[in-house]
Formats: structure tokens, sequence, C-alpha cells
């Protein structure tokens, strides 16, 4: 069959990975891809909110299925827009998608289905938040409402901090529109430990865990990104957490989404703090999470075509999903400043060790071909480096290992990804 990936990241490189493997696959695009993608897939320059252009290529193609990979075109109806063309679509609806696009939504969901999670307030005033601050104690978290790339959450340790933060999101609008309305959100102590689940609708099967690091620098130090590493599974995430999350939050969760009238299809993200009082949801995002995908899918033993085809046909309950009984961390390399400002366009040298490798890969996130055809950097995180090991302290040295194979002009890593591992 055709199949078309929308999207152009690190999470659409190892899903492309994913489905060039399946036997299902005989042609793949992808729009926009990226210079990674570019070697498994035909790049189209489409944008990945283009809904008419992706939908008029994809008849002119006759695409049989269609994955829409990032957070914004599915927020945007892309999926929709497919979906009512009558292509088989891979990706939740809009009005599902709200799951991860209105955080006041998703809190509103948990609260009404008694899904556990922080207590909170939402407003759409600044003046209103700012007073409902004085009320509450030191740390304070504050979400911006819309998408925000990742990077909508502010943990303020002081109230001053906090009045700032309010400031910065909704009068300054550091994030844009995300920022109309806030959410301002109790503070929570535990591991962080995400689960990203595939559902139809009815059925949901939880994958491998995973565990995310978000700020720029060792220790968990500076600004929040899109993500600087993970590893996968979590020797946290324990079968006692898992037994509570599934009675708890994952099959509650699509079952609340069906009871509002928005059958979810496609990828829940659920990430979850370990509080001292038990599990508790910090978030929902409605596609893979992006370098969670990067550790998650290769130890997909499943043909993914075929699981994400039985999420799109309402058959989950017919899937058997298996993970290999090993582990993989990823490190992100990323351009020097980012997340504020950074310099693009450094050749990328060393990609070629990577070829038919099968215990490590590199999966592309900015990067593009110059005019002589040389992959060149191409935004603040670069390549996710992914290593397998039969134990996560394996698999952290072969990425780490790994890293020293590529270079490029203003390359810049985080060193303590998945420290957390030597020290359980």
């Amino acid at each position: 069959m055709k199949i078309m990936i929308v999207g152009g990241g690190g999470r659409e490189h190892a899903i492309a990975w994913a489905v060039a493997k399946s036997p299902k696959c005989d042609k793949l695009y992808a729009a926009p891809g990226n210079a990674g993608i570019a070697e498994l897939a035909e790049c189209v320059d489409i944008s990945v909110m283009d809904a008419d252009s992706l939908v008029a290529f994809a008849k002119e193609k006759e695409i049989d299925f269609v994955i829409v990979a990032p957070d914004d075109p599915l927020a945007a109806g892309v999926a929709d827009a497919f979906l009512d063309a009558g292509i088989k679509t891979f990706g939740p609806r809009k009005n599902a998608a709200i799951i991860e696009a209105s955080k006041a939504f998703s809190k509103d969901l948990m609260k009404k289905y008694d899904i556990p999670s922080a207590a909170y307030e939402t407003f759409e005033d600044a003046d209103a938040a700012l007073a409902y601050l004085e009320t509450q104690e030191a740390p304070y978290v504050l979400k911006a409402d819309g998408l925000a790339l990742g990077k909508g959450v502010l943990i303020c340790q002081t109230l001053e901090e906090a009045k700032d933060g309010i400031k910065e999101i909704m009068i300054d609008k550091k994030f844009g529109d995300a920022g109309n309305k806030v959410v301002i959100e109790e503070f929570m102590t535990g591991r962080e430990v995400s689960v990203l689940c595939f559902s139809d609708g009815k059925t949901i099967l939880p994958m491998t865990s995973a565990q995310d690091h978000k700020r720029a620098g060792d220790g968990d130090t500076g600004l929040n990104t899109g993500g600087m590493g993970t590893f996968s599974p979590s020797p946290f995430y324990t079968d006692e957490v898992q037994k509570f999350c599934e009675e708890n939050v994952y099959q509650r969760t699509i079952d609340a989404m069906a009871a509002e009238g928005r059958e979810f299809k496609g990828v829940l993200f659920c990430g979850l703090m370990l509080t001292p009082k038990g599990p508790r949801v910090l978030e929902f995002n409605a596609r893979f999470g992006d370098p969670e995908a990067q550790v998650v899918i290769p130890r997909l033993k499943n043909d993914i075509v075929e699981v994400m085809e039985a999420c799109a046909d309402g058959t989950l309950d017919k899937i058997n999903l298996e993970f290999e009984d090993n582990a993989a961390v990823c490190v992100m390399l990323a351009s020097d400043g980012y997340p504020v400002s950074y310099k693009k366009g450094f050749e990328i040298k060393g990609l070629e060790n990577f070829a038919g490798k099968d215990d490590y890969f590199v999966f592309h996130s900015g990067t593009k071909f110059n005019e002589e055809g040389k992959v060149v950097t191409n935004g603040g995180r670069v390549l996710g480096v992914t290593a397998l090991g039969n134990t996560l302290v394996e698999a952290r040295a072969n990425a780490y290992k790994a890293t020293e194979l590529i270079d490029f002009e203003n390359k810049y890593m985080r060193h303590d990804i998945g420290k957390a591992i030597d020290e359980k």
C-alpha cells in the first residue's frame, strides 16, 4: 500500500523507519520530511498545516493510508480533512486532539471523570490569576492553555516569579494565543514517566514506558526544551504503578472522551508524575512524544502499520502488542544556544557511520540538504542518537559512544541523559 506521513521531525523519522520495514508498505511519502526521512521516503514540500494541498496530493498519488504525526496539524483538523475525503488516517480528529490542544479542557475532563491529577484553577483574566496566586503556596505551576511546542509550562519558585510568569503568558503573549487562558496547578513532586498508548476509540493498548529530559542543561538546569533525551523503559514504572494507571487513567480517559462524543483514535500520550500519594496525570498529548518515539518505536516487535490500521479500523482488540525485552536511550544533539537563539546551516559529518546498523540509529529532527546536496543543521534540536542495549545502563553507554560518531559546528548535548538509571 501507499503510505504518507505528515511531519518532518525526529518523531516522524522514527515512524518512517518503522513503516518502511513493514511488508504492507510499497511506497512511502513524507510531507515535508527531512534529510534523514528522505533516505526512506519520497519527501514533498507541503506544509503540515496546508490541509487542502495535503489532501490533493494524497488523492493524486492514490495514497491508501495517512499518518498525521505532529500536534499542530492534529489540533487544526488535518486528520479530519483526510478522513472527510475518504482516506484512511491514523491520528485523532480535531475534537479529540483538544485533549492536548487545551490544558483547561483536559483538566476539566480529568475532574469530571475522576482521573487522578493535580488540583487546579483556570483563568482568562490576568488580574484574577494574579489575585489567586496570592492565596497559594510556592512553588507554582503555570500552564498556557494552548499548544506551545512543549515549552508552555512554567515552574515558579517564588510569588514574584509566578507573577512575572502570568505577565509573560497572558499579557506579553510569549506563547501567542496559547496564553489567552492559563491553568494554575498544584505543584507535584516525584519521578516523571511517559506512557504512550494506542487507541481505536474503545480499546487502549499501553506501550512500554519512557522518561524524558526537558531542561536544556545538565542536572535538569536551564530552560524547558522540546526534549533533550529520553530512555525506555523507566525503572520507576513498576507493575504496581502500571496496574493503577490501567485501572484509573488509560481506559478511563478513552471512555471519558467517547462519553463526551470525542472518540479518540491514534496515540494518547500520558505524562505521569509518580507522587508519594500515587500516580497523577501531568498532561495528555494526542500523538507520539518527541523524543519518546525515538526509544519506544525501536523496541516495538509488532508491524507498526498493522497496529495503526487497527486503530483506524476500530479493531485494536485483535492486536497483541509486544516489545523487545531490551532497553533504549536517545541523546539529542542540539545547536548550541537552543532553545533561545542558535545558528543553522552547518554540515553534519559522520552520518554514514550509522548505515546498516540495527542496534543504534540517528533520527533527524532539524536537518536539510544544502545547495550542494550535503546534510546541514536546520533547527535547535538536530539529531536524536538512539542506542539499544540489554540493560538501560548498557544502552546509555552505547548511546553516548554513538554521539562521538557525529560532528557539526556548535554541536551541543546533555551529558546526563538517563543518569537516574545509574542511581536506581
